[in-house]
C-alpha cells in the first residue's frame, strides 16, 4: 500500500480542463458570468444563474471556511485507506463559491475541525495536475 496513488482527474473534459491545467501553476480558478456577475463553480460552459455563455476566469486566493465536513474512518481504496481518518469538507471560499476537498494537517479531524473554521489552500503536486487541499488557517 505504500505506493498507492491518488485517483486523478481527466484533462480531456473541455469544461474542466482549463481548471485542472491551472492547478499545475497552483492557481485555484473559478468563473464569473460577464452578463450577470454570478460566480460559477464547478467549471462549465454556461452561467448557472442566467444561462449566458460569456464566462471569465478568475483566480481565488484560497481562503475560506468549512461549511460542512465528514470524517472518513474506513476506506478500502488503497490510497485513501492509508490516510484514515481524514476529513472531506465543503469549503466556502471568500470569492463566493463552494468546493469539495480534503482538510489536511490535523491528527484528529473529529476533535480539531468545526463548521465555520477558517482554512487555507495548499497543493498536492502530481505530474499533470495539482490537487487543491485545505488546512486550518
Amino acid at each position: 500500500m505504500a505506493d498507492a496513488t491518488r485517483p486523478l482527474p481527466s484533462l480531456a473534459d473541455p469544461d474542466t480542463a482549463p481548471f485542472w491545467q491551472a492547478t499545475k501553476s497552483h492557481e485555484l480558478r473559478f468563473q464569473v458570468c460577464d452578463d450577470c456577475d454570478a460566480v460559477v463553480f464547478y467549471p462549465r460552459r454556461h452561467c448557472t444563474s442566467c444561462l449566458g455563455s460569456a464566462l471569465s476566469w478568475k483566480v481565488s486566493a484560497g481562503a475560506g471556511e468549512i461549511y460542512s465536513f465528514s470524517v472518513v474512518q474506513l476506506s478500502r481504496h488503497p490510497f485513501f485507506g492509508q490516510k484514515v481518518p481524514y476529513a472531506v469538507a465543503l469549503i466556502d471560499l471568500d470569492e463566493g463559491f463552494r468546493i469539495l476537498s480534503n482538510v489536511v494537517g490535523v491528527d484528529d479531524p473529529v476533535a480539531q475541525l468545526r463548521v465555520g473554521q477558517r482554512v487555507a489552500l495548499e497543493w498536492e503536486d502530481h505530474d499533470e495536475v495539482a490537487i487543491p487541499l485545505f488546512h486550518p488557517a
